[in-house]
């Protein structure tokens, strides 16, 4: 484990940035880009594109350290080079931003109000190539749309499951148990949730240390406790399909708690813009999504 890289993600001011949309969202990151479905006949060349705008976001000068702690990415962003280095090289040794890697591989059907995360057969084989390409954390994810306390559990259960499993191959897990931020029983599900975290923190072993990315509370400060649980090394925050402006809004409402934001970041960017407005929107966005997490 790189301990600057430790020490960054613990203590650094700044967010993360989510540029992990993978085969299912892709298309639609794509066309709120600007690139309708049209612009690409198979998989290969949707990647392709997807990498170009990627590329363009974190080689842009307003994609600094001095606001961004960390970048998550998907399997196939780690494959592929920026400006002639391997993703995850580029962000560390160029921009000293640290490489988290989406590691899930989508959801299950809802069942007992929540979406487990589908089976990870190659999990194994994926920390490896994600260790050897300088890989510091991953990120998987799970959703809970009903406060049913038997789902919640079993969501819970099956993060900390991979989580140890992360943990073994030497990378820090980020652990995303979202509530579903139109669910009509949102806090309640909170409650739950926190309970069940709590009960899986106490199982860990001493040295071991995890991430989370959930949902902006209900009640601001929420989460206060478990930002200070001796495991934690960083609660981070998902925009959860609200606007820029009211995630950021809701944000700034939670001491420590900082961003890990996709939509919301790149709400505004289109591949038709010039490099100045290109730049000049991304600079407003990344400010204003900082200014939020380090309230």
């Amino acid at each position: 484990m790189n301990t600057e890289q430790l020490a960054r993600m613990k203590t650094g001011k700044g967010f993360i940035a989510a540029l992990d949309q993978s085969g299912g969202s892709t298309p639609k990151a794509l066309l709120q880009y600007g690139v309708p479905e049209d612009s690409y006949t198979n998989e290969d060349e949707m990647f392709t594109l997807v990498h170009a705008m990627r590329s363009r976001i974190i080689t842009s000068p307003a994609f600094t350290k001095d606001h961004i702690l960390g970048t998550i990415i998907f399997e196939n962003t780690m494959g592929r080079t920026i400006e002639g280095l391997p993703t995850a090289e580029y962000l560390w040794k160029t921009k000293q931003i640290v490489p988290f890697l989406k590691v899930d591989k989508g959801l299950s059907e809802l069942s007992e109000g929540v979406q487990l995360m589908k089976p990870m057969p190659d999990l194994d084989a994926l920390l490896a190539r994600a260790l050897k390409n300088g890989i510091f954390g991953t990120k998987m994810r799970s959703v809970i749309k009903e406060a049913n306390p038997a789902g919640i559990k079993k969501i819970v259960e099956q993060q900390f499951e991979i989580a140890k499993i992360i943990l073994k191959a030497d990378l820090i897990p980020i652990i995303e148990p979202e509530v579903d931020i139109f669910s009509k029983d949102k806090q309640k599900s909170e409650t739950i949730m926190k309970e069940e975290i709590f009960k899986q923190l106490a199982l860990l072993q001493p040295a071991d240390k995890v991430m989370f990315k959930l949902s902006i509370p209900t009640v601001p400060n929420f989460y206060t406790d478990l930002q200070h649980e001796k495991h934690v090394v960083r609660v981070v925050a998902l925009s959860g399909g609200y606007s820029r402006g009211e995630a950021n809004k809701l944000l700034a409402k939670n001491h420590g708690l900082i961003a890990s934001f996709s939509r919301a970041l790149v709400q505004d960017l289109r591949a038709q813009q010039t490099e100045d407005k290109f730049n000049t929107i991304l600079t407003e966005s990344i400010r204003g999504i900082y200014e939020s997490s380090v309230t």
